[in-house]
């Protein structure tokens, strides 16, 4: 499947595939009660499954590298590990004394938290616990992300800053000071090379993961707050989410935002948006109006606006392989709900 590069005014220039990933569909009927709205392209996606324990707001969801399990974290300080098949929770991980804001796998099984508290912590899954924190951010540190070789992590703060750090010493190597007002999220490309941010002040920037400098700004012209930024699976494009009910792909070498996507609702807080490449190409992201809301990637038209049963979804996370979805809860009981796919 192919990625037809257009800009925002529609002008096709190049074709640049995007591999998808292995995947095993799954056939689930969509109930009325979950059904808002979708067309014939819909990928059909519904509950499955509810997943309750957390008693806060659910800031984060991830899936495990393997697809196995799930983590998940909260303004109620806790980390949950869940078994996806059993939908059952497996482990709570303790030791942060303010709200858990994001966390993040390694692919050699750690776990990495960042939190109101201004730590970072690493969870071993196998013993259960927290095997370094790691201290130096002078504010609220408010996601991170480990390089796909596992041995660096980046973090963002509430001090405006980067920090990179050596897994294995739990030492910071780098302090970036990367934009001008607090960074709301990190991501590094597929080979680890460089990393991206985004800020409230509006910019999405690139940077080189071995010297920190920065490769790269990509502004808007109004410079609206920018809630959350991820690289596509392939590393070449970049997907952005701003407070104005908008989210962008940029090619970021030309630099050129190729595609818009509106009509989802997000104006108050960082919702996350994600790529899904197991059947079909989509792009994915909560709503504040109580709903979970999916694109066609290339022809950017919203094909389904599912209701999230009164949830305003905060967080959202695809399967590594199937055709699943994880969404975590604002309110409500602070749910973590299991969507499937019909195709």
């Amino acid at each position: 499947m192919e990625l037809t590069e257009t800009g925002a005014s529609g002008d096709p220039e190049t074709e640049t595939a995007i591999t998808e990933a292995a995947f095993n569909s799954f056939k689930m009927p969509i109930l009325p009660s979950q059904l808002l709205w979708q067309n014939s392209l819909s990928p059909g996606y519904a509950i499955k499954s509810s997943l309750l324990g957390h008693s806060g707001c659910v800031t984060a969801v991830k899936f495990s590298p393997d697809g196995e399990r799930l983590v998940s974290s909260s303004v109620d300080m806790l980390l949950k590990l869940w078994d996806v098949s059993a939908t059952k929770c497996i482990q709570s991980l303790a030791g942060h004394e303010y709200g858990v804001n994001d966390v993040a796998w390694s692919a050699a099984g750690l776990l990495a938290s960042c939190s109101d508290d201004k730590s970072v912590r690493l969870w071993d899954t196998r013993s259960q616990l927290c095997v370094k924190v790691l201290e130096g951010h002078c504010s609220f540190s408010f996601s991170c992300c480990f390089n796909p070789q596992a041995n660096l992590l980046a973090t963002t703060s509430f001090d405006n800053t980067v920090r990179l750090w050596d897994v294995r010493t739990g030492k910071t190597l780098k302090i970036v000071t990367a934009h001008q007002d607090p960074i709301s999220a990190v991501d590094f490309n597929s080979d680890g090379s460089s990393f991206v941010t985004s800020s409230f002040d509006g910019l999405v920037r690139l940077w080189d993961s071995s010297t920190g400098h920065v490769l790269k700004t990509l502004v808007d012209v109004d410079n609206i707050p920018v809630g959350y930024v991820k690289f596509s699976p392939n590393g070449r494009y970049i997907l952005s989410a701003t407070l104005n009910n908008t989210l962008k792909l940029w090619n970021y070498n030309k630099p050129k935002c190729l595609r818009v996507y509106r009509g989802h609702v997000n104006e108050s807080y960082c919702l996350t948006s994600n790529f899904s490449i197991t059947a079909g190409m989509w792009i994915v992201s909560g709503s504040e109006d109580n709903t979970l809301c999916i694109w066609n990637l290339q022809t950017k038209e919203l094909v389904q606006k599912a209701c999230t049963e009164g949830d305003q979804v905060l967080c959202t996370h695809c399967h590594p392989t199937a055709n699943v979805i994880a969404t975590g809860a604002l309110q409500n009981a602070f749910a973590i709900k299991i969507w499937q796919s019909s195709e």
